[in-house]
């Protein structure tokens, strides 16, 4: 995993693909009131992008893991304590919504005025992440 790749410019270009079919997923997924998934996508969004700054700068594919502040760190982004505190309570829609042992909790948890407070992070974020490249 930690030999450089020669197509980098390509696993970029994918992960960018990926995150913006995610970005609409989720955005539809808001539409149609489904906002446990929508948080879920919303995660993936935010993963993808990290995972494209990741190879932009290394190189290198980016690590297997669902943790959105461990990716940034590991790609050297100037975070803000704010940023930090957002990618940690994302990551957590991963696991809340995959897991059966959390998702009825986390569906709960998961109103429209939460939701709507979440996806604007998560834009934002997009949008930061985005300048990035």
């Amino acid at each position: 995993m930690d030999e450089k790749i020669k197509n980098s410019d390509e696993v970029v270009q994918h992960w960018l693909k990926s995150a913006e079919q995610n970005y609409m997923t989720m955005k539809n997924l808001v539409a149609s009131n489904d906002f446990s998934w929508a948080l879920f996508m919303g995660h993936l969004v935010i993963e993808k992008l990290l995972k494209a700054i990741y190879v932009d700068k290394f190189h290198k594919h980016a690590m297997f893991t669902h943790d959105l502040l461990r990716l940034a760190n590991k790609s050297k982004l100037k975070l803000s304590m704010e940023h930090e505190e957002w990618f940690d309570k994302i990551t957590t829609f991963n696991l809340n919504a995959r897991y059966d042992n959390y998702k009825q909790d986390f569906y709960k948890l998961c109103t429209k005025e939460f939701t709507d407070k979440w996806i604007d992070k998560i834009e934002k974020l997009r949008q930061w992440l985005i300048k990035q490249l």
